[in-house]
């Protein structure tokens, strides 16, 4: 069992040390255009220059490539190339239903072990030449994407409208446990359906003069990138060379409040990383609720400070929910060995044998 879940954690891996580019250059360049274009009450993001209009088009062309490329090399580690284009799609239809990286988590695995599974085919010997070019692709694609549009599309579709119904009966208790509801649904998904809920709700809100609800969603959006920011400055040595570089463009993330900043350490460590941030959101947007924290624009992180209510304790609330995530995820996380590139071993052998002649 625990060979199994090695493996696994070897695909998810693999899945985001490729996707890791993608997160950076497109959540750095959604994030210098929003910065430099500023936030609007009322309407969020103002990014209106014909120069930034463009960064802020590549950066989410970036972000609409990060699921896919997740969930294809996913399924690329398990099953070799046949696996590349069924979990490519698959991981483009876990966004298009909208599953959030998780889903495409789960397309990846499916859609490699489902590639794997028509590898082990006993053929004809005249099929056996166009098997991994178009049969093993095309069957996985379809039993994948077919999963993906029937089974998990609509189930998802009715779980966000119940959640919707669920936070509008939450809203008249206690504001406490209210915002901890809304910190933990923004960050344990970053993005999914569960993220969307209490987004859109807090969203939906602001139309109606109600600020309080989108304040505490504000504080929790940028917890988890800047909490994963912290968490690889302060313990380098328990995150990859590449997590460390993804943790210098979470920063910028968070700041802006892209909570997708945190995707990668998420995807690469789910049990360590995902309570981690949940419980520090969970605490910001408590705080920020007790507070009265109020934010008039449909966006989040430090960048909507001009139209928020209570500044001081937006503050206090972003930077305690973010110092509990950084630590608790470090507690948790051990110390990574990576391995020397074969590369180097082999100039490391040669420059020993030189120096033995």
């Amino acid at each position: 069992m625990k060979k199994k879940l090695n493996e696994i954690r070897q695909h998810l891996m693999t899945g985001v040390s490729h996707m890791i580019p993608f997160v950076v250059a497109g959540g750095v360049l959604i994030a210098f255009s929003i910065m430099l274009s500023g936030i609007k009450a009322g309407s969020g993001a103002d990014v209106s220059n014909p120069i930034l209009e463009n960064l802020l088009s590549l950066g989410v062309a970036g972000f609409t490539m990060m699921v896919p490329v997740l969930a294809g090399y996913i399924a690329y580690s398990i099953a070799d190339r046949p696996g590349l284009a069924p979990g490519m799609i698959g991981g483009y239809l876990a966004g298009e239903v909208g599953a959030g990286f998780l889903g495409g988590i789960i397309a990846g695995i499916i859609a490699g072990f489902v590639a794997n599974w028509i590898k082990g085919w006993s053929v004809p010997e005249v099929l056996k030449p166009i098997m991994p070019i178009f049969v093993i692709p095309l069957l996985s694609t379809i039993i994948v994407g077919s999963l993906l549009q029937y089974v998990v599309g609509v189930p998802i579709s009715n779980f966000m409208a119940g959640l919707t119904s669920w936070l509008k009966a939450m809203s008249g208790g206690s504001q406490i446990v209210f915002g901890i509801i809304l910190g933990a649904m923004i960050a344990f998904d970053m993005g999914g359906p569960i993220n969307k809920t209490a987004f859109l709700f807090g969203a939906g809100l602001i139309e109606q003069g109600v600020y309080t609800v989108m304040g505490p969603i504000a504080v929790a959006i940028c917890i988890p990138p800047l909490a994963m920011a912290l968490a690889t400055t302060l313990a380098p040595n328990k995150y990859t060379s590449q997590e460390r570089q993804a943790g210098k463009g979470a920063f910028f993330m968070g700041l802006i409040g892209i909570t997708e900043g945190a995707i990668p350490f998420a995807a690469a460590d789910p049990v360590k990383v995902i309570p981690s941030i949940v419980t520090g959101s969970a605490i910001g947007g408590a705080i920020a609720a007790v507070s009265g924290v109020g934010d008039h624009a449909p966006h989040g992180g430090p960048i909507v400070l001009p139209v928020v209510d209570n500044r001081l304790m937006f503050i206090v609330a972003v930077v305690i929910g973010v110092l509990v995530s950084a630590f608790m995820v470090n507690m948790l996380k051990k110390e990574v060995v990576e391995e020397v590139p074969e590369v180097e071993e082999e100039v490391d052998d040669l420059e020993l044998e030189f120096d033995l002649d």
